[in-house]
């Protein structure tokens, strides 16, 4: 099975979550199962386009072992309320599975400063920074719309699929 995580900010912007949803649809024609997180924004927009190739995950899955891996990349996990804590715990099942052993192949995301990796992550990155360091430490690609030459990556591929259709 082939997994990717889509996620990102609540405050995506729409021509941006019109792609996130053109490629769910891509990815699920290719039989790709999308890992997301059901907020409002991005992961919507994801899981609209997934049709059923998808798992959700939300803030009531999280585990001790998804918050303690969670812990490990965020700089004031100890200090969250339980229920944000959580948040970040089902990020950890976002890019790693329910297992925590089967890797999300990248991932897809907006956040407004464009983070890509762990060491890039600031407070406008927001929530989706678990998700992305968790992602860059563990050697998986994070695709961040908000760069300039991922958007173009991904329309260009989007174009060639809607011309095959």
């Amino acid at each position: 099975m082939l997994y990717y995580t889509g996620v990102g900010s609540r405050k995506t912007p729409e021509t941006i979550l019109r792609i996130m949803t053109d490629v769910a649809k891509f990815l699920s024609s290719l039989g790709y199962i999308l890992r997301s997180g059901g907020a409002e924004g991005a992961d919507r927009a994801f899981e609209s386009g997934a049709g059923n190739l998808k798992e959700i995950f939300y803030a009531k899955d999280a585990t001790q072992e998804s918050m303690n891996l969670a812990a490990l990349y965020h700089p004031v996990f100890n200090k969250l309320p339980e229920y944000v804590q959580k948040l970040h715990g089902r990020n950890s099942f976002q890019v790693l599975g329910k297992d925590l052993k089967t890797p999300s192949v990248f991932l897809m995301c907006w956040t407004k400063d464009g983070c890509i990796s762990h060491k890039d992550r600031s407070i406008q990155t927001g929530g989706t920074g678990t998700a992305i360091s968790i992602a860059s430490e563990n050697g998986i690609p994070v695709y961040n719309l908000e760069n300039s030459n991922h958007l173009d990556l991904v329309r260009g591929r989007l174009n060639q699929w809607k011309q095959k259709f």
